[in-house]
């Protein structure tokens, strides 16, 4: 099995699927990258079980066609060191060793037999939707920082997608914040839904986001399949039934508070400097058209307080929230003004943006309440 690739671009198409291999795997050959030589091609593909990635390379030049596993970590940092040239890869398949030639240099490893990598899953009986890079990278991002990680909850741990021939809705919530992500413009057949594990939708956002292609996401009741350009991502879907999400949110919410998005996350930021460190509280209180900001730790006789005018409908308010969730909400929100809907200091507060450019995209993200000290 010979081929001769493009130094640089076969490192950079490795250096996309190289996050699917774990630090420390439960199988030696999942610490490998799967290369097969086809017709004319090259099929790289990385995989944790749960999760495979494989990208599809022309080599200059490819003779006797076939398959080897060769350790990842030791081919890209060597593959990190050559300037943009020619590599020939030779492998004798009786004894596995692999020689690597690029200019005057020679390079000798041994690799593991192709047989023993996990099987790709076939796609059966699925169903697809097309969507714009840009549009998923946008869904990731605006939900995947409210995902759980308590492993005795699993469901919560990935994204909810919900696909319907209205619109589609991507939710994510850890039980103390929830963020919901809905689009109009785009559409399914049929009302389908299934969790998305984080792994690959961080993998996913960091290939896709600064570029605008189309991405083929085929589905059935197991697997999750992502194609674009030359990669294709695979990965088992989460098991469960995802929460009632629609049940939490509260619709009668009477106290608005409308103010600018950067000046009150800037003085989120400064005032939670002084909060108390376990539970991060930051106190709204809310009279007119001023907001008073405060935190306290009694522990180390620490207090802060600021103000913010804003634009304020409802009854005189004072209200805790986590300012550590109300910061990476803040941070992703988009436009110049946001409104905070609240009912009362035990109910959750409803963060949306105001004058969103984008009329097909709805966003609304919950905030659960902290106890307030008295």
């Amino acid at each position: 099995m010979k081929f001769i690739v493009s130094s640089s671009l076969l490192l950079k198409n490795l250096q996309a699927i190289i996050g699917v291999i774990n630090n420390s795997n439960t199988l030696p050959i999942l610490d490998d990258f799967l290369f097969e030589l086809k017709e004319g091609e090259l099929i790289i593909t990385s995989s944790d079980l749960e999760t495979t990635m494989s990208v599809t390379v022309k080599p200059d030049i490819s003779q006797e066609l076939g398959s080897i596993a060769i350790p990842a970590k030791i081919l890209v940092d060597t593959l990190k060191t050559f300037a943009d040239i020619p590599v020939s890869f030779s492998i004798n398949e009786s004894n596995l060793g692999i020689e690597i030639s690029a200019g005057d240099g020679k390079y000798k490893l041994s690799g593991h037999k192709s047989d023993e990598y996990p099987h790709t899953p076939p796609i059966e009986t699925s169903s697809s939707i097309e969507l714009t890079s840009s549009l998923l990278a946008n869904a990731i991002n605006k939900t995947l920082f409210a995902t759980g990680n308590d492993e005795l909850r699993l469901v919560l741990s990935g994204v909810f997608c919900e696909l319907s021939p209205d619109d589609i809705t991507f939710v994510a919530t850890d039980a103390h914040k929830l963020v919901r992500y809905k689009r109009t413009d785009v559409s399914s057949e049929d009302s389908v839904s299934f969790i998305i594990p984080k792994k690959p939708l961080n993998l996913l956002k960091n290939i896709i986001s600064n570029q605008e292609i189309s991405v083929k996401i085929e589905y059935n009741r197991t697997n999750a399949f992502f194609s674009f350009q030359n990669i294709h991502l695979i990965c088992r879907l989460i098991d469960g039934k995802y929460p009632n999400y629609d049940a939490v949110i509260p619709t009668e919410n009477p106290n608005k508070l409308t103010i600018n998005r950067n000046a009150l996350l800037t003085t989120i930021r400064r005032v939670s400097i002084f909060a108390n460190q376990s539970t991060h509280q930051v106190r709204f209180k809310l009279s007119g058209k001023e907001l008073v900001l405060s935190a306290e730790d009694l522990d180390f006789s620490k207090e802060s307080k600021d103000r913010l005018t804003c634009a304020y409908e409802g009854d005189d308010l004072e209200i805790g929230f986590n300012s550590k969730f109300l910061v990476e909400m803040l941070n992703n929100i988009d436009t110049e003004e946001i409104c905070l809907q609240m009912s009362a200091p035990n109910r959750a507060g409803i963060l949306m943006p105001v004058n969103n450019e984008n009329k097909s995209e709805d966003i609304l993200m919950l905030v659960m309440p902290v106890m307030l000290n008295k």
